[in-house]
């Protein structure tokens, strides 16, 4: 049975070399997506330490009323915490620096991750990756922020080698000033904080995308040459094998090359781990290690795949009802209807049904919205290759009616009798469509959080402001404004007053300042007085409406205290930066120093700018394997029906009409759903988008969505192209014979 199956002539191993190369892509590809998603789950628990939340270090005193902010009780720090504080914007060069300052007894138990011991005041560890960058940089624009450099984290608590962190040591004085310390007894488990359900919807439903179209792929590969196998199968019934008998050598001429293939991908998809692993996901690559399957998983695809393929190729051949005569020269195909509309339109229900729930309150419920968006979204996949048949015989139908030509009415009827073939090869890339559009539409959401423009009235964006902690006095401001004047790139150091610090009950809503430094901030329309005022909005960066300037009720600031100081820059990198080192190092700061650009860079954001990354790699991975696809189906098509065409060009048919019917084949299905594709993506981004946090809001797709249509094009006009050589080697006379 082995030697049926895998003896032949030179076209049988071409066509068993055809699909061990489809199945092997198919193969390695998979591995690569598993690891990816596997990577990304451990990038993430490696990582969870740095969402510590810990609990509140001051306690609030039973007389005081809890709507209001004050000092509290401060709870004591013991051997078994450790005193922890997130900064949650230090930044260099637009690109977030996970910082952590910690202040612990030297006999603390707790353990920071990737640290032996918390480091003492004024030394700090740091990752590879960043202590590469403060070595490389001036310390005045970096390493001045972090005092000594201690030893690295090690690469076991670092989501990626790129990672940017750091841990610095502190008193316990310093980072109870501002009230912002947690107390921190274990570094547990934290994925992502809220937005867990929503990360691990996102990253199912974009492996379901990608992951359908491999399946496509592999599916289409083993079909290859599926006429040519009927007819020897035809031939071993005339001379006595039982169809059972011949379902079983189809099954092991398929199961063969297929386990050939896929232990080919195996190999393919270790040797491209490395490559893989160069991917940036949320601005750092992964570990090689983290890309690694197991053998287990390995086995299991590849047994999956080839018992998969043996079984579908078994039951075609027992479907095809090949008998001791022969088959029909023709495969007669069941109409399709439309009731093939069904799945999809319940995958739109189920998408709709957890909009439905998200936006209705007293309905939320995170166990059902999941399941519904991920299961919604598959059936929906299904839905339009199973409906794909349907509307391509209407259109079809309609092409035949006006079809002017013998290519055209030749291309219409064969698609009117066999839709579902027809369709097949084309499915590919119409699901790369539909995964590109959903992918661009999801993506586009990053797009709606913007920089506010250099307006008068608003905070420039080569400013940085930082508000002063409570208890500095107006000299030590003072003082540091003066040291940041004297830098390269510092064009101006503004001080704003108030009544209170504005980290305390008793801040003013208005910032005081001297008229003759507003200039200095982008105003132009100064009242006429000494002292000006401004609403303290002015320093933040979702605000998009000018401020104005006000007279001030004061006639002087002797009896105010500093509560912000705003720095202007040349706009330069190393400016804003030295600039930004100078504040977070200066001690008279209660939060770190920002611009109206750092809010792009916060961990909301930062998380769908990273999806998006995956996104872009989604569709290039879906269009390459739709092109591949449609490439081998169309082969797969014309030797299917090689006698045919060698019939017609014995009829005196010339090869350029023979291309322009397998043209027409292929254009004919793709045109009659690309459309649908199109907007069924777009709409699924949308539900999709909604469903996971109805605030967001999408916008035009970037240039890359029509870049990727237009690849996706390029590719179904080249697989078509390239197999036009075959058509001429196939139909010759010589071949055209009966036997």
């Amino acid at each position: 049975m082995l030697k049926l199956a895998v003896v032949g002539s030179r076209s049988a191993y071409g066509r068993l070399a055809g699909i061990a190369g489809g199945v092997a892509a198919g193969v390695c590809l998979l591995l690569l997506l598993w690891g990816g998603a596997n990577g990304l789950s451990a990038r993430d628990d490696r990582g969870s330490w740095l969402r510590e939340t810990g609990r509140p270090s001051v306690a609030a005193s039973p007389t005081e009323d809890p709507t209001t902010s004050g000092p509290g009780t401060p709870v004591p720090l013991t051997t078994d915490t450790v005193l922890m504080e997130a900064n949650p914007v230090e930044v260099f060069r637009d690109q977030l620096i996970n910082r952590r300052d910690v202040a612990a007894f030297s006999t603390t138990t707790v353990k920071i991750p990737g640290i032996v011991t918390p480091p003492e005041p004024g030394r700090y560890y740091a990752s590879p990756a960043l202590q590469r960058l403060i070595a490389s940089t001036p310390r005045d624009e970096l390493g001045d922020r972090f005092g000594t450099f201690a030893g690295t984290i090690d690469d076991n608590a670092l989501p990626g080698p790129d990672s940017l962190i750091v841990v610095t040591g502190a008193t316990e004085a310093e980072l109870r000033q501002n009230g912002r310390a947690v107390l921190v007894s274990d570094f547990t488990t934290n994925p992502y904080g809220g937005s867990t359900a929503a990360y691990n919807t996102v990253l199912s439903i974009g492996a379901i995308a990608v992951f359908f179209p491999v399946l496509l792929l592999i599916s289409i590969v083993t079909g290859l040459g599926a006429a040519q196998r009927r007819e020897r199968f035809a031939t071993l019934r005339l001379i006595g094998a039982s169809p059972q008998v011949v379902s079983r050598i189809a099954a092991v001429e398929t199961a063969v090359p297929s386990l050939i293939g896929a232990l080919l991908g195996v190999v393919l998809a270790i040797a491209l781990r490395p490559a893989a692993a160069q991917i940036p996901v949320n601005d750092t690559r992964m570990f090689t290690a983290d890309l690694v399957t197991g053998w287990a998983a390995a086995a299991a695809i590849v047994a999956l795949v080839v018992s998969a393929s043996a079984l579908v190729a078994a039951h075609r051949t027992a479907r095809a009802g090949i008998g001791p005569l022969g088959v029909t020269r023709a495969v007669h195909e069941k109409t399709p209807t439309k009731w093939r509309i069904v799945p999809l339109l319940a995958g739109l229900a189920a998408m709709t049904s957890a909009i439905a729930i998200t936006c209705t309150p007293h309905l939320r419920s995170p166990w059902l919205e999941m399941p519904l968006l991920i299961g919604g979204f598959a059936l929906i996949l299904v839905g339009i290759v199973v409906v794909g048949p349907w509307l391509t015989r209407l259109v079809s139908g309609m092409g035949l009616r006006q079809a002017r030509s013998a290519a055209g009415v030749i291309a219409a009827s064969r698609i009117q009798r066999t839709p579902v073939a027809t369709f097949r090869s084309v499915s590919g890339l119409v699901i790369a469509v539909f995964v590109v559009s959903v992918f661009a539409g999801a993506s586009s959401i990053i797009e709606s959080t913007e920089a506010p423009p250099a307006r008068p009235g608003l905070l420039q964006p080569t400013s940085l402001h930082a508000t002063v902690g409570a208890g500095h006095t107006p000299a030590q401001v003072s003082s540091a404004a003066r040291q940041a004047r004297g830098l390269p790139g510092i064009r101006s150091a503004t001080i704003g007053y108030g009544p209170a610090a504005l980290s305390t009950r008793d801040a003013s809503p208005e910032i005081y300042l001297r008229a003759a430094d507003a200039p200095a901030l982008g105003f132009q329309d100064i009242p006429a007085t000494e002292i000006v005022t401004v609403d303290t909005s002015f320093l933040y960066s979702w605000t998009t409406q000018p401020r104005a300037l006000t007279p001030a009720p004061a006639a002087n600031l002797d009896e105010m205290v500093p509560v912000v100081i705003v720095l202007g820059t040349d706009g330069t990198p190393e400016a804003i930066d030295r600039a930004r080192t100078l504040l977070n190092s200066s001690g008279v700061t209660a939060h770190p120093a920002a611009t109206s650009r750092d809010t792009g860079l916060q961990s909301s954001t930062r998380l769908i700018q990273g999806l998006a990354v995956l996104a872009y790699l989604g569709m290039f991975v879906a269009v390459a394997i739709a092109g591949l696809s449609l490439a081998v189906s169309t082969a797969a098509a014309i030797l299917d029906r090689k006698r045919v065409l060698g019939l017609m060009r014995l009829m005196g048919m010339p090869v350029s009409v023979l291309r322009r019917i397998i043209t027409l084949e292929a254009a004919v299905p793709l045109l009659s759903v690309l459309l649908l594709s199109v907007g069924l993506g777009f709409l699924v981004a949308w539900l999709m988008v909604t469903g996971i946090n109805d605030s967001y809001r999408m916008t035009w797709p970037a240039p890359d969505y029509f870049t990727a249509l237009g690849l996706s094009l390029l590719l179904a006009i080249g697989a078509v192209t390239a197999t036009f050589s075959l058509i001429r080697g196939t139909t010759a006379m010589t071949t055209t014979r009966f036997e």
